[in-house]
C-alpha cells in the first residue's frame, strides 16, 4: 500500500510522549486495544440509541397501531434527512478537534468546538421553524399512506420544533469523541434512553394530569430525553474540568468564527452531502415501498428497525477510526494510520456478520416485536430480510475506509462513491429490473449497490492517492 511521506515509523512515539499522558490520548499504546476501548462505548451508545428507537416503535405499534408505525417509518427518514447537515458539520468538527488535540493545540480545539456547536444550533433552529410549516408538503412528496398521514404530521412537527435539542446532544458528543472521550457520551445516552423509554407510554396514553398526546407524545418524550442527556454531558464537562469546557471569554467561541467555519463548512458539507445522498435515496425507496401497499410499508418499517442494529458496529468503528486517525495525523504519526484502519475494518466485519446471522435466523420473533403476530406484513418482512441483510456487512467495509479518508480531509472521493452506489447502482438497478421482477427489484437493489460501493472504495483506498487531497492545518506548539 502506498504510504504518505513521513519520517516516523509505525512505533515512533509523538514528540509529546515524554510528557504526562493526556486524557483521551489516542496516539499512544497498542493500536487494537486502544481502538476497541474507544469504540466499544461508542458502539454501546449507538446500540442504546437504536434500542431506544426500537422500543419507541414497539410502544407506537402496540399502543396506537400499524398505521402509526408506518407513520414513524416515514418520519424517521425525514429526520435522517434533516440531521444530515448537522452530522456532516459535526464529523468535520470531530476531525478538526482530534487533529488539534493530537497536536496539543487545546485552545484551537475549543475554538473549533465552540464554532461548530454555535453554527449547527443556529441552523437547526432555522430548519425547525421552516419544517413546522412545510411538514405537510414533505409527507405528500413521500406518498405517505392516507391512513397514517395525520399521525405522521403530528409526529413530524414535534420532531422539527425540538430539533435544536438533538443537535446540541450530537455536537457535544462529537466534540468529546474528538478529544478521545467516548465514555461520557455513553453514560449520557444511558440516561437519555432510560428517560425516553420510561416517558413514552405515559405521554402517548396520558397519566394523571398529563393528557394523552398520541404519537406526538412519543416525539416529545425523545426531545425531553435529549435535553436531559445534553445537560448531563455539559455538567460533567465542567465538573471534571475536561479540556472541551469553555469559561469566561472562551464563551465567545460559541459565536461561529470565520477561520474555523472555513474548515467545518468545506469539509462538513461533503460529509453531510454523503448522508443527504443516503437519506434522499432512502426517501425515494420509502416512496417506492409505499406504492406496494400498507403491509409492505409496515414490513419495511419493522425491517429498518433491525437493519439499524446492523449498521451500529460500522458507525461506531468508523467514528472511532476517524477520531483515532485524526489525532495521529495531528501528532504527525501517519504510518500508524494503516494499522488503525485495517484493524478497525476486520473488527467491524466480525461484529456485523454475527449480527446479520442472528437477525436472519431469528427473524420471526424479532419482527413480531413490531408487528402483530399473524400480520400479513411478517412474511413480506422475512423475505426482504433474507435478501437485504447481507448488504450491510459489505457496506461496513466502505464506512471504515472512508472514516480514515475523512480524517485526512479527503471528503470528495467518499461523496462520489456514495452517489454512485445510491443512485446509478441502487436506484438504477431498481428501475431497470422492476419491469422484469416487480417488487423484488426493491430488495435486490441493496446487495447490488453494496458490491459496487465496496469495490470502488477498496480500489481507491489501496491506490493511496486520496492522501494528497488535503493537508493538515494543525501543528504542535513550538513546531
Amino acid at each position: 500500500m502506498t504510504q504518505p511521506a513521513a519520517t516516523d515509523s509505525a512505533t515512533t512515539r509523538p514528540p509529546h510522549a515524554s510528557a504526562a499522558p493526556m486524557r483521551g490520548d489516542l496516539t499512544q499504546g497498542p493500536i487494537l486495544r486502544t481502538l476497541l476501548l474507544f469504540s466499544i462505548p461508542t458502539l454501546l451508545s449507538n446500540l442504546l440509541q437504536t434500542l431506544n428507537g426500537t422500543v419507541n416503535s414497539i410502544w407506537v405499534g402496540k399502543l396506537i397501531g400499524e398505521s402509526a408505525l408506518a407513520a414513524t417509518a416515514n418520519v424517521n427518514i425525514i429526520m435522517f434527512l434533516m440531521m444530515a447537515a448537522v452530522f456532516g458539520f459535526g464529523m468535520a468538527t470531530t476531525v478538526r478537534v482530534g487533529q488539534c488535540y493530537g497536536a496539543r493545540n487545546i485552545d484551537t480545539a475549543r475554538v473549533t468546538f465552540g464554532s461548530g456547536l454555535g453554527f449547527c444550533t443556529l441552523i437547526s433552529m432555522g430548519v425547525g421553524v421552516l419544517g413546522w410549516f412545510f411538514a405537510p408538503g414533505l409527507l405528500h412528496l413521500l406518498a405517505t399512506p392516507e391512513a397514517s398521514r395525520i399521525e405522521a404530521l403530528a409526529y413530524l412537527r414535534v420532531v422539527f420544533i425540538t430539533m435544536p435539542l438533538g443537535t446540541i446532544s450530537i455536537m457535544v458528543s462529537m466534540g468529546l469523541r474528538g478529544m478521545g472521550d467516548a465514555k461520557i457520551p455513553m453514560f449520557a445516552m444511558i440516561l437519555t434512553v432510560a428517560i425516553d423509554i420510561a416517558m413514552n407510554p405515559f405521554l402517548i396514553r396520558g397519566v394523571g394530569p398529563i393528557p394523552p398526546l398520541g404519537i406526538a407524545g412519543s416525539a416529545l418524550s425523545t426531545a425531553i430525553a435529549n435535553f436531559a442527556g445534553s445537560a448531563a454531558m455539559i455538567g460533567w464537562i465542567y465538573a471534571r474540568d475536561i479540556p472541551l469546557r469553555l469559561r469566561g471569554a472562551e464563551m465567545g467561541y460559541l459565536r461561529p468564527r470565520r477561520s474555523e467555519l472555513g474548515y467545518i463548512i468545506t469539509k462538513g458539507l461533503p460529509m453531510g452531502a454523503q448522508m443527504l445522498l443516503v437519506s434522499s435515496a432512502g426517501l425515494i425507496m420509502v416512496g417506492l415501498v409505499n406504492r406496494e401497499g400498507l403491509a409492505t410499508s409496515a414490513a419495511y418499517g419493522a425491517s429498518m428497525q433491525l437493519w439499524n442494529y446492523l449498521q451500529m458496529p460500522a458507525f461506531a468503528l468508523s467514528s472511532a477510526v476517524s477520531a483515532m486517525v485524526a489525532q495521529n495525523v495531528g501528532a504527525g504519526l501517519h504510518k500508524r494510520v494503516s494499522q488503525i484502519t485495517w484493524r478497525g475494518m476486520w473488527a467491524n466485519e466480525a461484529l456485523t456478520a454475527t449480527l446479520a446471522v442472528i437477525i436472519v435466523l431469528a427473524d420471526r420473533p424479532l419482527l413480531e416485536m413490531f408487528l402483530v403476530p399473524g400480520s400479513a406484513a411478517i412474511p413480506v418482512a422475512q423475505h426482504m430480510q433474507a435478501i437485504v441483510t447481507w448488504s450491510y456487512v459489505l457496506f461496513g467495509v466502505m464506512m471504515v475506509l472512508t472514516g480514515t479518508m475523512r480524517a485526512y480531509g479527503a471528503v470528495i472521493i467518499p461523496l462520489v462513491i456514495m452517489f454512485v452506489s445510491m443512485y446509478p447502482a441502487r436506484l438504477g438497478f431498481y428501475f431497470l429490473a422492476f419491469p422484469y421482477i416487480g417488487a423484488e427489484a426493491l430488495w435486490w437493489a441493496y446487495p447490488f449497490s453494496a458490491v459496487v460501493a465496496v469495490t470502488l472504495t477498496v480500489t481507491i483506498y489501496l491506490r493511496g492517492n486520496w492522501r494528497k487531497v488535503s493537508g493538515v492545518a494543525t501543528k504542535r506548539p513550538g513546531a
